[in-house]
């Protein structure tokens, strides 16, 4: 069974492929479809941009595809930037940008004011296009600087409050098995399972 990761972000697919990797798929990205469309990410929610990636590059490709997409609520913001969030500074924000933006919205508010979550929809959509969500969630809280070397897009500043670091101190690993993606995907792996037992079962009835 092949699977098309439905992301031309490479840091989301290196965290994609370490988690599936052992599922004995064969996972595919973008590159490897040079004429696949590009997927406008104008939904309102993450649900909706997730699906419909997913359902998009299923449809080209003609193979399964996954996609998902992250919001980060802020709780002093009234839940900014949300499903924005990768746009949060522009169009064509940096990481930084995106950083250095939230940490000025949130200068001189008290730490303990400055909850937040991040919320991962992740899409999977059979080649029929028919698609499944499943999603994770993490609470933290946001910092006043950025900390750490791992990780991408806001990781430098949130903090887990368990752990006492933010996302970016983490390895790839550590982050895997606590984050909101890495909860999600961990969801989306048994459905991934189940597709496969599916698919097999088709095969051996032919």
């Amino acid at each position: 069974m092949e699977l098309v990761l439905a992301t031309g972000n490479w840091d989301k697919q290196r965290e994609m492929k370490a988690f599936l990797q052992d599922l004995g798929l064969t996972i595919r990205t973008l590159d490897e479809f040079p004429a696949a469309p590009v997927v406008i990410e104008d939904g309102e929610t993450c649900r909706s941009n997730a699906g419909k990636k997913a359902g998009e590059i299923a449809r080209f490709t003609g193979l399964f595809a996954l996609a998902d997409d992250t919001g980060l609520e802020v709780d002093a913001l009234g839940g900014r930037p949300g499903v924005f969030a990768a746009r949060y500074a522009g169009l064509h924000a940096t990481y930084e940008d995106n950083c250095q933006k939230l940490l000025e919205e949130l200068m001189g508010v008290p730490m303990d004011q400055r909850g937040a979550r991040f919320l991962t929809v992740v899409a999977i959509a059979d080649p029929d296009t028919s698609v499944e969500f499943v999603e994770g969630a993490l609470r933290g809280r946001i910092a006043d600087r950025g900390s750490g070397m791992h990780g991408f897009g806001y990781d430098p500043v949130f903090i887990v409050p368990e752990l006492g670091k933010t996302l970016a101190e983490l390895t790839l690993d550590q982050k895997n098995q606590i984050s909101h993606r890495g909860r999600a995907l961990a969801k989306a792996k048994d459905v991934l399972k189940r597709k496969l037992e599916e698919t097999s079962g088709r095969s051996a009835a032919r």
